[in-house]
């Protein structure tokens, strides 16, 4: 079985995000405002897993943690999606092109 690109898995979930979103009437809530704030407090919510741990218990969660932390990935992958999608842009093509920048702004020899 061949796996698809991750562009054409993030169209595939923008197609279902889309869907979801259109048969509950949502897309007049999914402003890019309402999904920049929704992303914010999901991005928080993973926050909130690490916040008393130190630095080794950060590095091994336990599987109620992990399971913890999935679900809250999927919610910021969800609400990034959908916030790129509103300016037609692909996050994986993003994530590339800033890799990019940052590999000029940081090269392997600099002292930060």
């Amino acid at each position: 079985m061949s796996q698809k690109s991750a562009s054409s898995q993030i169209s595939d979930l923008k197609k279902a995000l889309d869907n979801f979103s259109q048969e509950r009437d949502w897309p007049q809530y999914h402003t890019a405002k309402n999904l920049s704030m929704a992303l914010s407090v999901e991005a928080s919510e993973i926050v909130e897993i690490f916040q008393w741990l130190d630095g080794q218990q950060s590095q091994q969660l336990s599987p109620k943690q992990k399971a913890h932390l999935a679900q809250e990935v999927g919610d910021v992958m969800i609400y990034l999606t959908m916030l790129a999608a509103k300016f037609d842009l692909d996050p994986v093509a993003c994530a590339w092109q800033k890799m990019e920048q940052n590999a000029v702004k940081y090269p392997v020899d600099s002292d930060i």
